[in-house]
């Protein structure tokens, strides 16, 4: 059964190049995964017993929406009995895990570190950031609900003394979070701990002294050690992961155990070969600690757990002396304004549900390869913390069709939004269905069909999707790209032109470009809920198909006016293209650490000399209600 899948799989991903869709990976059959039945090696257990009728499943989900699971739960309770299941592989493993949610802001808060210090008692930390004490009716709720997995970020710095270079992990830190991971094996379910932005020190790597960065990988592979000690007699059901979004990105990040003195900005080569050596440390150190750890599942944490940098040629899985033992992780928030910040109000035209298709299919390339893809955050904001947005069920829903559809295991972020805590609950009535729906279990009484019935649902979804804004070939716009300091208010950013992503009342002045001339183009805010951009986080001015029409073309800014006055600035903006297609002037990206980097520059002067990509000011900003650019274009 499951060479047939992957067979289909191949299949399919012809189809995703053509129209943009979907792909196929499978899942277990009645709990079961045949091939190592069928090679009589193993036989797993039936993780989702629990429900088994349609109309327990419906119970379950009243039970979700209204809070009433119970005390004492019917789920069994059984600790976890530390069995390593022979031949399972990577693949299989990610089938039987189905979907996930994260315990958020709870076990890597760190405000309790800053007030109360290193050893005080673990529930200061854990209800530093605002959420409630765990208990196990949350973590059976869970499981209720339809998560299988539960991921447990953790601040592992909260519990050390690294200050004094001990990084011996506090006895009582490292009890309450084997503790949580008690519950969740009690409740059935799979759990994942990490070792997540704790307190930023990450940082260390990214130090210009040889000395700390030293330290740095000592109090990485110390805290691993203890950690895979700790853990060595759990079961297959707990899988370690490397790291979280820092891994790489932010390996030139300041903390409070690195600060600005100490911190240089590593190029970007530099930042692959380190996030390369220290996913290898991980999985050497637990590996070594022997036990249930010589082949426990490892989740590594692709670079930023980013989908195109962890598909980059420079990111490379670690070795690993056990076979088919490794999952990749990565996170998936896009776009981002809506995900997010908010900054976008909705989410569901065809643009939008193909570049989630085209993101999340890039993915298989690691399935093909045999290793398994734990999507580890994702979700969509709620408006006030209670609210769905708009489209945000037509979002998940798309999104964890693509999950099963490729064979992937979707993680929610969550900090007790969705899914209510102390009720023990999901708050909306139909995302507890629709969660229960992509359930293991419900997944498991359907059979191969899920599969199909998935792509089908997207492939409904995509049609009945309202058309956007498309660009002919032969034509080109100008627009300007602009997101606020405080994410809130936003327009069409990127390199493609997409009029339809922006704040409710954000009114634009867009230009088509057809050739040498002087253009203006300007976003208007006062429209907004706030009437105003809070000063600026990103902004350039982009030409779609400007490349494409006008290949080599220079752009220069001759005014930009800002509240209807003219903004001086003192710097020299340069034009480039990211990716080939779209033209643009910086006016404000910060993200660009090293012009060295920019491979394409272009300037009056014909020189890269003096270039910079932030223009604007962001300090002397402050509330921007009107910003009108004014550019030239020269075409070779």
């Amino acid at each position: 059964m499951k060479k047939d899948r992957m067979k289909k799989t191949a299949l399919l991903l012809c189809a995703v190049l053509t129209l943009g869709l979907f792909s196929a990976c499978g899942q277990e059959e009645n709990g079961k995964v045949n091939t190592i039945e069928e090679n009589n090696s193993s036989t797993l257990p039936d993780d989702k017993s629990d429900i088994t009728e349609n109309d327990a499943e419906n119970d379950t989900v009243n039970n979700i929406i209204t809070g009433t699971v119970k005390e004492e739960p019917t789920l069994k309770k059984s600790s976890d009995d530390g069995k390593m299941r022979d031949g399972l592989t990577a693949l299989e493993v990610a089938e039987l895990m189905g979907g996930g949610i994260n315990l958020g802001n709870t076990m890597e808060a760190t405000a309790g570190r800053e007030s109360a210090g290193v050893g005080a008692d673990p529930s200061v930390y854990e209800t530093g950031w605002g959420q409630p004490v765990t208990t196990q009716k949350m973590i059976d709720g869970m499981k209720a609900a339809g998560f299988d997995t539960i991921r447990i970020p953790v601040g592992w710095t909260s519990g050390m003394h690294v200050e004094e270079k001990n990084y011996d992990i506090d006895a009582k830190f490292m009890a309450r979070v084997t503790e949580i991971v008690d519950y969740a094996r009690n409740a059935g379910m799979y759990a994942i701990i990490n070792d997540h932005w704790d307190n930023g020190w990450w940082g260390m790597f990214g130090s210009d002294s040889e000395e700390t960065r030293n330290e740095a990988m000592k109090l990485y592979t110390s805290m691993w050690k203890q950690i895979a000690e700790n853990f060595k007699d759990y079961s297959d059901y707990l899988i370690f992961e490397s790291a979280n979004e820092e891994l790489g990105a932010r390996f030139d990040e300041n903390s409070i155990f690195c600060s600005d003195s100490e911190t240089t900005a590593l190029s970007t080569d530099e930042k692959f070969r380190l996030c390369n050596e220290v996913n290898q440390a991980f999985v050497d150190t637990v590996r070594a600690t022997g036990g249930n750890n010589e082949n426990r599942f490892l989740l590594i944490a692709g670079f930023g757990t980013d989908i195109n940098n962890t598909l980059d040629d420079r990111f490379k899985m670690p070795l690993d002396k056990a076979e088919k033992k490794l999952l990749v992780s990565v996170h998936y928030y896009d776009p981002s304004g809506y995900c997010i910040f908010g900054s976008i109000d909705s989410w569901g035209a065809k643009t939008e549900y193909t570049n989630m298709n085209n993101a999340l299919a890039k993915m298989a390339a690691y399935t093909e390869k045999g290793v398994g893809v734990v999507i580890g955050e994702y979700g969509v904001l709620m408006t006030d913390g209670k609210t769905l947005r708009e489209g945000a069920k037509e979002y998940t829903t798309n999104f964890l069709n693509n999950c099963d559809v490729y064979g992937f295991v979707p993680v929610l972020w969550d900090c007790n939004n969705l899914y209510n805590r102390q009720e023990a609950s999901i708050i909306d009535a139909d995302m507890a269905t629709l969660y229960l729906n992509h359930s293991a279990a419900s997944q498991a009484l359907i059979g191969n069909d899920y599969v199909s019935m998935a792509q089908k649902e997207m492939q409904t979804a995509y049609d009945n999707a309202p058309d956007p804004f498309v660009l002919p070939d032969d034509k080109a716009i100008a627009w300007l790209m602009y997101s606020s300091s405080d994410w809130n208010v936003s327009y069409s950013v990127g390199d493609t032109y997409t009029p339809e992503s922006k704040t409710a009342g954000v009114v634009a002045t867009d230009v088509y470009v057809t050739g040498d001339g002087e253009y203006t183009v300007g976003l208007d805010f006062t429209g907004t809920a706030a009437g105003y951009a809070n000063s600026v986080v990103f902004s350039a001015v982009g030409i779609d198909n400007g490349e494409k029409l006008f290949p080599g073309c220079l752009m220069t800014i001759s005014e930009i006016v800002i509240n209807g006055e003219k903004y001086n600035y003192n710097k020299l903006p340069y034009c480039t293209s990211d990716d080939m297609n779209c033209t643009r002037i910086n006016l404000y990206n910060e993200w660009i650490s090293k012009m060295s980097e920019v491979q394409d520059i272009r300037t009056p002067m014909g020189r890269a000399t003096y270039a910079s990509p932030t223009i604007l000011d962001p300090s002397a900003l402050g509330q921007v209600k009107t910003i009108y650019v004014t550019f030239k274009l020269k075409i070779k």
